[in-house]
């Protein structure tokens, strides 16, 4: 499949960072002095940072891309040195890709990659000597949680906060506490249902269709408009699964959306579909995006159409 990944002329930029607020996943940072993009697996290639370059340094490129390959971001990586290493390290832990950070981790011990901090990388140091003494407990969340600045394990250290992914499988606060545990989220006291939202962002456009919480997962594609009119949506339709939205009618781009479906079904192989419309017309154009991203895909996985009215009652519910 194709897909569309930012491009950084390093000649060209001059590091001021404009850049890094407006990447909506999080995937540039500033190390020595130049932007970079720290993995290909967060970049959606919407070009959100472009127009904030000031010297042009940013651009797209649509090229063959094959699942996503840890070891080969790793040779990647290796060339443009250990801080960015570190910084690619961290952006995997922060992103709970637990798996893949292993390999890259495997990928530098079985390589023997020079991992040598400069004399004056104090901090850098203690984080080099945790990766190699402790690979294991640096994939932890707890001991990696602490091994960084209260700003960073707040998920503010870099990126647009409001759009990083985050997996609310899992409470941070408790496992930093316990260590040894992986408690799901609490609900605050309140008289109202609790929320069924597993993860973050939900906007179609935002969400990388390789993140792990689209593994094997059974996935919602709900019309942006069904959870305002549907009061138990939430347990109804959201209880256990993983979430997407999008507008068939107002969205722009949507073979992007086409993409992106066809890449949750083959590449992180979803289970189900269930996909949830209003009873308004426009709204069928969700369905025909998923049935043809099912054909893309090669798979032929199960899909569920469900129609809400304006009301918010269930109209209709079929496996099609």
């Amino acid at each position: 499949m194709k897909r569309t990944i930012i491009k950084i002329d390093e000649e060209l930029c001059n590091g001021c960072g404009n850049c890094v607020p407006n990447c909506h996943e999080g995937a540039l940072q500033i190390i020595d002095g130049k932007a970079r993009l720290i993995s290909d697996l967060f970049c959606d290639g919407l070009g959100a940072c472009i127009g904030h370059c000031p010297e042009g340094a940013i651009s797209t490129e649509e090229r063959e891309a094959e699942p996503y390959d840890e070891i080969k971001v790793m040779e990647l990586m290796v060339p443009k040195g250990r801080n960015t290493i570190l910084a690619h390290l961290e952006h995997l832990r922060d992103h709970n890709e637990t798996e893949l950070l292993k390999q890259a981790i495997n990928y530098i011990k079985e390589n023997k990659v020079d991992m040598s901090p400069a004399k004056s990388e104090s901090q850098a140091v203690q984080t080099h000597d945790h990766v190699h003494s402790h690979p294991q407990s640096f994939t932890n969340i707890a001991e990696a949680r602490a091994s960084v600045s209260p700003a960073e394990a707040s998920g503010c250290g870099g990126g647009c906060p409001g759009s990083k992914p985050i997996d609310f499988k899992i409470d941070l606060n408790k496992v930093e506490a316990a260590a040894t545990s992986v408690a799901p989220i609490s609900a605050a006291p309140t008289a109202d249902a609790p929320s069924e939202l597993r993860q973050w962002p939900v906007q179609l456009h935002l969400l990388n269709p390789q993140a792990g919480y689209f593994k094997n997962a059974d996935v919602v594609l709900a019309a942006d408009c069904v959870a305002f009119s549907m009061g138990n949506f939430h347990n109804h339709y959201l209880k256990g699964k993983t979430l997407a939205i999008a507008c068939p009618k107002l969205d722009s781009n949507k073979e992007s959306y086409v993409e992106k479906l066809t890449t949750m079904i083959s590449q992180s192989n979803i289970n189900t579909l269930s996909v949830v419309m209003m009873e308004v017309p426009c709204c069928s154009g969700l369905l025909q995006m998923a049935k043809m991203a099912r054909q893309q895909s090669g798979r032929n996985i199960p899909i569920k159409k469900s129609i809400v009215g304006v009301q918010g009652n269930v109209l209709e519910e079929e496996w099609v």
